[in-house]
């Protein structure tokens, strides 16, 4: 993607309600924000324009500008759940002049048990989806 990591980073923490597609999060409304809190145990969560906020899961790993783990949280019908935990993995690597390579790794799936294939296909076609937004949001606003 056509930005430094430290940059990427930023984008994709700070700014992830300004390229997360409207309408494709888990909210009962379109969400306003995302929010993702720059500290190891921050929260991940959205927020509407009402201020009602759906949680997500939580910050696992936080280490700018290279490492960034979000404890997901979402059972197999994309309903928050305290109990369950996958982690979603993005590093964030030089990839030559101003540009970084993005690893998105989703890991711990067979914690859906019966469900885990379900969720691996459609996981399989969303993040792909959302990282090309982001990429998008990326080329769109990298200085």
């Amino acid at each position: 993607m056509k930005a430094r990591p430290a940059r990427a980073f930023e984008m994709f923490t700070r700014d992830i309600g300004a390229w997360w597609p409207k309408g494709k999060t888990i909210g009962a409304k379109p969400h306003a924000q995302i929010v993702i809190e720059p500290k190891v145990q921050g929260r991940w969560f959205e927020r509407d324009d009402d201020g009602a906020e759906t949680r997500w899961g939580k910050v696992l790993a936080w280490d700018p500008p290279g490492r960034l783990v979000l404890g997901w949280q979402l059972d197999a019908g994309f309903k928050y759940d305290p109990d369950l935990l996958t982690e979603v993995e993005l590093t964030f690597a030089a990839a030559g002049e101003g540009e970084t390579r993005v690893t998105l790794v989703h890991r711990d799936l067979e914690r859906f048990g019966d469900a885990a294939e379900k969720v691996a296909a459609s996981i399989s076609e969303g993040w792909p989806a959302r990282l090309r937004n982001f990429a998008d949001f990326a080329a769109a606003h990298s200085t």
